[in-house]
């Protein structure tokens, strides 16, 4: 058995924050990834309320890996979303200050490839600013992958040259969006084109000096050119070499199992842990 550090996100287990928090504990699970939904939300949990977080989290020796906020709702590439936008966003990043993790995963909308593309300099203006915050309070912004190749979040990594602003590196994204956004991009779908664009291997050597968090999430290319989330595992990542790179690159975080879908997402989430558990890295 190998250690790498195993997260899973609460809502699959229960409702109520306290139930997952003793679950991964009997389990043997180091952290919990927390969706900041319902009564997570930044603006329900007061200062008293973070503190009982906080102890309940250390009294079963579970911590959380980092919370997850904004999953498509927001896109920093519409000035006219960063009125309301940006105050939410350094809610998110007190937060996960205030919960001792330090990151929030966040998607934060689709990067344009060029940087002239108007919007481009939209995401500059907004990330700019909530890593400022981020870098006071002391919590980092872990982007999302997806929707763009890893070069293009590299590039806006190196733009804004903030600690405060960092990946995480959800590898089945990399393949669930590529029919997407080769249709957006007026290019003809190949496995091939998908590979050479926005392959979890190398986008783990690639963003791996910035990832702060990834997900352990899977996914497939069919023949009818979809590339749907299968349970871990059966997929086509290849998990050996992707934690290999990852770890070549320094990383020593969480990884966290998510499952989105399917007719046993508890069920799979238990195997997707047996599964990481077991790789020989």
């Amino acid at each position: 058995m190998n250690d790498l550090k195993i997260a899973v996100f609460p809502h699959v287990l229960s409702s109520d924050i306290r139930e997952p928090v003793r679950k991964a504990a009997e389990l043997g699970l180091e952290g919990l990834h927390a969706s900041t939904t319902g009564p997570l939300e930044p603006e329900l949990l007061d200062a008293q309320a973070r503190r009982d977080l906080v102890d309940l989290f250390r009294a079963h020796d579970v911590v959380v890996s980092a919370i997850s906020y904004w999953g498509g709702q927001v896109d920093l590439g519409y000035p006219e979303q960063h009125e309301a936008a940006i105050p939410a966003g350094k809610r998110a990043l007190q937060l996960a200050a205030d919960l001792e993790c330090g990151l929030w995963q966040a998607h934060v909308g689709i990067m344009p490839w060029e940087t002239e593309n108007s919007r481009w300099q939209a995401f500059l203006d907004a990330l700019g600013e909530l890593t400022a915050y981020g870098e006071q309070v002391g919590a980092t912004l872990c982007l999302e992958t997806g929707p763009e190749p890893p070069w293009v979040l590299k590039r806006m990594i190196q733009a804004l040259a903030s600690p405060a602003l960092g990946i995480n590196l959800d590898p089945a994204n990399l393949i669930i969006w590529r029919p997407m956004v080769a249709q957006d991009r007026g290019v003809e779908y190949t496995p091939e084109w998908g590979d050479e664009n926005f392959g979890p291997e190398n986008a783990a050597t690639l963003l791996g000096p910035w990832v702060r968090h990834t997900h352990a999430k899977d996914a497939r290319q069919e023949p009818d050119g979809t590339c749907p989330e299968v349970a871990l595992g059966q997929g086509d990542i290849d998990w050996v070499r992707y934690v290999s790179n990852l770890m070549a690159a320094g990383y020593e975080g969480f990884f966290a199992v998510e499952r989105e879908c399917g007719e046993d997402p508890v069920g799979d989430v238990m195997r997707a842990v047996d599964f990481l558990r077991g790789l020989p890295v």
